[in-house]
């Protein structure tokens, strides 16, 4: 009772993000989900059908005819409306979602894993704040969620965070981990364009999270993501175009972009080695397929980590193996 007594009055708000533009239509398949390659795994992976997502965040336009299909289940863990109420009054939970899970469906536009399933979790309310305590409260549900066919969620999106090292956030991180439940957060944006200087934020920071780092399309790290000893993969988080709020699609920028790109690749990743394996992948194995699925771009660790996410690297290494292989004999 302590513990909670100490986080009820802490609030966390939504990583600043920056509205490049909101347009009406779009009929596409987004630059970062073509940077990192998701489409030429799509088959093997069969689009991450069955696998099921977690996003912590403002919540979810349920009606965006690219989203309506995606969303299996939904809790609001804020005081803004009711405890099934999570539309989405800020527009970034809906932006998140779209590059995750958009559905391909001849318009409109596709997300990295345009078959996963969503668990939208609202814990930011309309002006992206939220207590430290709900977010909690929603990290422990994610751990004991099941579906109406036993689901269970592999993944969980956090675009959210705070320069507060919460004792309680991180107990909540290592129960989903334990679980065998990546945690994907942004790494932040308070960066200075500078590999040698670290800005933290939490949960990112925490060890046991996969800390995503953010790229611009032309593959550079955008000037604005934060930098430290925990970066652990970098994604796309320049001029991202996605889904957003009243049906519309809007360009942002951010970490927060970032991380939903690493958070499908995942599914993909997911779909593919529980195929291969026909078994349940542990969180370290899954960490593990992500990470031989970069490539540097040339910056030290504390800016991109592993690496640029590139999901059809590992098959240009065979491939190029293969070749040498032919030459030497």
């Amino acid at each position: 009772m302590k513990g909670e007594a100490l986080i009820t009055n802490r609030i966390v708000r939504l990583i600043p993000y920056k509205v490049e533009s909101i347009q009406p239509a779009v009929d596409t398949v987004p630059a970062g989900v073509e940077i990192i390659e998701a489409p030429q795994i799509w088959a093997e992976a069969n689009e991450g059908d069955g696998i099921v997502v977690a996003i912590l965040d403002t919540g979810i336009d349920y009606n965006h005819p690219d989203l309506k299909d995606a969303v299996i289940d939904a809790k609001n863990f804020t005081d803004e409306g009711a405890e099934d109420d999570v539309m989405d009054g800020n527009g970034h939970g809906t932006h998140v979602a779209g590059t995750i899970a958009a559905r391909r469906e001849g318009y409109g536009l596709v997300g990295v894993a345009p078959k996963a399933k969503l668990l939208i979790l609202k814990v930011l309310d309309s002006h992206g704040v939220g207590s430290y305590e709900g977010i909690i409260q929603a990290m422990n549900y994610v751990a004991d969620w099941q579906g109406p066919n036993g689901e269970k969620v592999r993944a969980v999106n956090m675009s959210l965070g705070g320069p507060e090292d919460v004792p309680e956030l991180h107990e909540a991180v290592k129960r989903l981990v334990d679980s065998e439940i990546p945690v994907i957060v942004a790494a932040g944006n308070e960066g200075d364009d500078r590999e040698d200087t670290f800005e933290y934020s939490y949960p990112g920071s925490y060890n046991e999270v996969i800390e995503v780092a953010a790229s611009t399309l032309t593959n550079e790290v955008a000037p604005f993501s934060n930098s430290n000893d925990q970066i652990d993969v970098l994604a796309p988080g320049v001029d991202i175009v996605s889904t957003w709020v009243d049906g519309q699609y809007a360009k942002l920028s951010g970490t927060s972009m970032a991380t939903p790109h690493a958070v499908g690749a995942v599914a993909l990743l997911i779909a593919i080695g529980e195929k291969t394996f026909k078994r349940t992948l542990t969180e370290a194995e899954i960490y593990a397929l992500l990470v031989k699925r970069t490539v540097s771009l040339g910056n030290d660790a504390t800016a991109e980590g592993h690496g640029l996410i590139k999901l059809n690297y590992s098959e240009k290494v065979r491939k190029l193996v293969s070749s040498i292989g032919e030459t030497l004999v």
